[in-house]
């Protein structure tokens, strides 16, 4: 097992050039606070940019910054300041922050911004590339370098690779906004393992890349060309025991007492926060305005402690924020304050932890209403402190953290009427309650820490890696080719398998446009002329079509998943005999569904009906193909059929017939070598009755019975073509 690379924007130390000389000391953010302990316990290498321009220190000072790095097991990405100003106040934080936080008005989508952003990607891969070994596992974090896991693909195939992306990903209407968007998308999806704070942000980047990329997914696992894709949640924790012990520590009891002092409140509100348009402060405060215009009686009774750290100041809508900040907490303390009573103190600047965490102590209530945010952390941090179970969180249900904290009072920020009804609620509320819930929110937070969340993911990254290691070890190389190849020379009696749709032919939305090409049939018609060959193509088409295709060849045909069945020279033979009175009663199921889901259509088979949804927009199809395999399985409760599901198909047919059955009729006959090969769940049948012996094939990816697999059918037509010049 190889070591644990951690991989972000920032490094958990940074490095400040101040009147010509250097500066290190611990990043501000949740990531580099919250990882620092798992991290140094792991010994895992840290890479990213250390803070400080290339162009601002001599090589001297860049060797000095990497040797002190390395004694905090930190590796240095160098930046240029044009780089770091296109890239990261650039690409970074004017087109991705504003537009996965929904604020696309705010997106500037500018060519100079993205292509400082791939280089700076690339540049981050060159570093990791040149310390990774083949066993490492990579952990990349954040929407600065979702370019990164492709291309540490390309140049280590076989890497180990997880993205965790800390900020919301946006619905697929915001996220096509995005002129780079199928670029994005390729990126991560080079990771094993892509992870986000909540089930919806999940959502919504399965959706996106279902909608702009073509792939599918099942219960969250996305089946590439030649490897998976495992898409799951993991919401981010806290270092639970730190901030549950702050009480006990003297510099933060000392910051408490003189809070205490200067604060004559009798009920005090905290809301910390980076200054940034996302965290809804502007809101907060007017319904705080509102709060004190509307309940006279708590004015003199309540303050509220603002506290902003200063943000990207030099970005324009910072610049402007700021700006409304100081003017609302003027008018409300010009309005409402009295001598001796400001309802508003306010704080533009970071400070340091031990008056966080007296804040947190002290405070009555914390009000953490962002308009929209990938988790917060704030929130956590503050149900955390309290000890002692008093006091009440009013959380926007907008925070990632609204889907873990659900004792908190939830609110919509954009409702100052909700707002304002939140602040009486959780300053009136009573001590038994505010206890009840706030032990509720602790145990969550105790069990699901910060450790648990960064062990969790590395525990699931391990099985996505098993996952794509056995992928690889079923894959058919050239050298499994090879032997097949002659085995397939050596024997005298040979049967070859072969589905149709998928696996000799590209899947065709459209059932009567995928008839067999010259290539395909030169290739059936060379092998059926070979002695010793028995050659027998399953479908689930009807015998017509498949008789009007290959009937004048030497071969044996599985027709309507195993309904019909040709022997080579002989005729059409019902495998079982059916009938078709069913059809009556499912027909005008299908009409109706068919009717609601405009691109799909019916195709009716001699004993078989089949509902067809791949030409449907994906979202609408995946939910009326729910809602009609619901509606099938009461309707056939009575009847002796099957649904059967395949390639965005749903197929109604008569029960206990399948691929594999039928074919049994040729395998019994006993073979030197058989090949067979498939694309679906309906091929997984034939695979079950053949023997272990057998070269069985699966086309594309997914559980299979198959002992290989080929990404397309041009390489099950490559495997023809060889063997057929044997």
């Amino acid at each position: 097992m190889g070591k644990l690379l951690i991989v972000s924007n920032r490094l958990p130390l940074s490095v400040e050039k101040k009147r010509g000389k250097l500066y290190f000391h611990p990043s501000i953010g949740g990531l580099a606070t919250g990882l620092s302990s798992f991290y140094r316990e792991k010994k895992a290498l840290w890479i990213g940019w250390p803070g400080v321009s290339t162009d601002k220190i001599s090589v001297e000072e860049k060797v000095e910054i990497e040797e002190r790095l390395f004694t905090d097991n930190c590796l240095p990405v160098f930046l240029t300041s044009k780089e770091v100003e296109r890239f990261y106040a650039g690409f970074s934080n004017r087109t991705i922050w504003p537009l996965f936080h929904y604020f696309y008005q705010y997106a500037q989508f500018r060519k100079e911004y993205f292509e400082a952003y791939r280089l700076v990607n690339e540049k981050f891969c060159d570093v990791i590339t040149g310390v990774a070994k083949p066993d490492d596992t990579i952990w990349i974090h954040d929407y600065q370098l979702m370019l990164l896991p492709e291309l540490l693909r390309k140049k280590i195939p076989s890497a180990t690779i997880g993205f965790f992306l800390h900020i919301p990903f946006p619905s697929f209407e915001v996220f096509r906004l995005l002129p780079w968007r199928r670029e994005i998308l390729e990126g991560l999806l080079g990771a094993d393992l892509v992870g986000f704070h909540t089930f919806g942000y999940a959502r919504h980047f399965l959706s996106s890349v279902l909608r702009i990329m073509g792939y599918d997914n099942t219960l969250g696992r996305i089946n590439l060309k030649n490897r998976v894709v495992i898409v799951d949640v993991f919401p981010m924790g806290i270092d639970f025991d730190r901030f549950n012990k702050v009480g006990e520590n003297k510099e933060v009891q000392s910051e408490v007492e003189k809070i205490k002092r200067n604060l004559k409140a009798e009920k005090i509100i905290i809301s910390i926060d980076r200054l940034d348009y996302t965290k809804g402060i502007i809101e907060r405060l007017e319904a705080f305005d509102e709060f004190l215009k509307r309940f006279k009686e708590y004015r003199e009774r309540v303050s509220m402690i603002l506290i902003t750290a200063p943000s990207r100041s030099g970005l324009e809508h910072y610049q402007y924020l700021e700006k409304r900040v100081n003017e609302l907490v003027g008018s409300i303390n010009g309005r409402h304050g009295k001598v001796g009573w400001m309802p508003l103190l306010y704080i533009h600047r970071s400070i340091p932890f031990e008056s966080i965490a007296a804040l947190y102590l002290i405070a009555d209530v914390a009000l953490v209403t962002p308009l929209r945010d990938g988790m917060n952390l704030i929130a956590k941090e503050f149900v955390a402190s309290k000890r002692d179970k008093r006091g009440v969180l009013v959380l926007s249900e907008m925070a990632g953290a609204a889907m873990e904290l659900g004792e908190a009072i939830i609110v919509n920020p954009n409702s100052r009427e909700e707002m304002v009804s939140a602040i009486k609620q959780a300053l009136e509320m009573s001590l038994d309650e505010q206890v009840e819930r706030m032990a509720r929110m602790q145990e969550r937070l105790k069990r699901y820490n910060i450790i648990h969340w960064a062990e969790d993911f590395t525990k699931k990254l391990e099985e996505a890696r098993n996952i794509n290691t056995e992928l690889r070890s079923r894959r058919l190389t050239k050298d499994i080719e090879r032997k097949l190849v002659e085995d397939f020379s050596s024997g005298e009696k040979r049967l070859l398998l072969l589905d149709y749709d998928g696996t000799l032919v590209p899947f065709n939305v459209r059932p009567e446009r995928a008839g067999p090409d010259r290539e395909l049939l030169s290739i059936i018609e060379k092998l059926s002329s070979i002695n010793g060959v028995s050659l027998v193509i399953s479908s689930g088409r009807d015998r017509q079509t498949l008789d009007r295709w290959f009937g004048r060849f030497n071969i044996g045909i599985i027709a309507e998943h195993g309904v019909w069945v040709k022997k080579s020279g002989d005729v059409w033979k019902e495998f079982i005999p059916l009938n078709q009175d069913w059809k009556k009663k499912i027909m005008p199921v299908l009409e109706i569904f068919t009717d609601r889901t405009p691109g799909s259509f019916i195709e009716e088979k001699e004993f078989s009906l089949v509902w067809h949804y791949r030409g449907a927009e994906p979202g609408l199809a995946d939910v009326r193909a729910n809602e009609l395999k619901d509606e099938l399985i009461t309707l056939i409760s009575n009847l002796e059929l099957e649904v059967l599901e395949g390639n965005k198909v749903i197929e109604i047919k008569s029960a206990g017939i399948d691929k594999g059955k039928a074919s049994l009729l040729w395998v019994e006959d006993g073979w030197d070598f058989i090949l067979a090969a498939g694309d679906d769940n309906t091929d997984e049948d034939i695979f079950a009755v053949l023997p272990e012996t057998a070269y069985t094939i699966k086309v594309g990816h997914g559980l299979s019975k198959a002992r290989f697999r080929v990404n397309s059918y041009l390489d099950i037509r490559g495997i023809l073509r060889k063997i057929k010049e044997v």
